[in-house]
């Protein structure tokens, strides 16, 4: 695969900047749009590698490394959804394949409701969607803790509830946000506050995305162009639980991707998935 070519987009508080695999030109390479959130680019090299078939176009989101902002405040789906349209239409190749993981799940959806024209397919890997879980309540309230905490007592001490509940297997006790509070030691996390409250993650998009909630009408009426993933190592995980919710209201069977919620990454953050298995599933869902 070709060198990634780097161009920018400049749009009102942000200047957006996308990565090309390819050539755009080339209408016999299909092209497939990867995104995260708050992961940027980098977080899908390893990925992007196993699809030399096609053009692969990835981006740093709204605020994320590359990507410099010049507004402030929290972010929700429906502010980056527009940004990814307008990188679309910049491309001006007509609609695009798009795989998204995380919170670039939701984002897709947001982007798959409001510009279905832009999308041939969407593979939501993992979108993790608190509000339509069946124990929103308890979750909700572990998501507003983290937030909290993160405002009180700064960046470790947040990241570690944060790192606790995206592991947590299964439904969330009423009791949840009562347990002893993780220690930022055990993950590698600073314990002192440096006083700094713009992490790109807890302090801009964690309450936006989590709290974001589908419009099923819409969503249902373009259904076929819609894949939900689930990884088979963190399917009783939120993440894969807002996933499975989605698929069970719109009547979808999840596809099963290799590894678990990262499953794709290989060296970029020194937690490695199954990138050559998860990109043969990825292959097979496409075609």
């Amino acid at each position: 695969m070709t060198d990634p070519v780097t161009t920018t987009i400049d749009l009102p508080g942000v200047t957006l900047t996308y990565d090309v695999r390819g050539e755009l030109a080339d209408r016999d390479q299909p092209v497939l749009l990867m995104i995260g959130c708050p992961m940027g680019a980098g977080g899908f090299a390893t990925l992007a590698s196993h699809f030399t078939d096609r053009t692969v176009v990835t981006y740093d989101p709204r605020g994320v490394e590359r990507s410099v902002r010049t507004d402030s405040g929290e972010l929700d789906p429906q502010i980056h959804s527009a940004d990814i349209a307008v990188l679309i239409e910049t491309l001006d190749v007509g609609p695009v394949d798009v795989f998204a993981s995380s919170g670039g799940a939701v984002n897709g959806l947001a982007l798959l409701t409001a510009r279905p024209d832009l999308v041939n397919s969407l593979v939501a890997h993992e979108p993790p969607l608190v509000e339509i879980l069946p124990d929103r309540d308890a979750a909700r309230a572990a998501n507003d803790d983290i937030y909290a905490t993160y405002q009180r007592d700064g960046l470790g001490a947040g990241m570690a509830k944060f790192i606790a509940l995206v592991s947590f297997e299964g439904e969330f006790p009423a009791d949840y946000t009562d347990r002893p509070a993780p220690d930022p030691a055990m993950f590698g996390l600073p314990a002192e506050d440096d006083g700094s409250r713009d992490d790109i993650l807890i302090g801009q998009n964690l309450r936006g995305s989590t709290s974001y909630q589908p419009d099923f009408d819409a969503l249902a009426a373009v259904a076929d162009k819609l894949v939900i993933g689930v990884g088979e190592e963190s399917v009783q995980q939120l993440a894969a639980r807002g996933g499975q919710a989605v698929a069970d209201r719109l009547g979808l069977t999840p596809v099963v991707f290799p590894s678990n919620h990262g499953g794709f990454l290989g060296d970029e953050y020194g937690m490695p998935g199954k990138p050559a298995e998860f990109a043969v599933k990825l292959h097979e869902v496409l075609a």
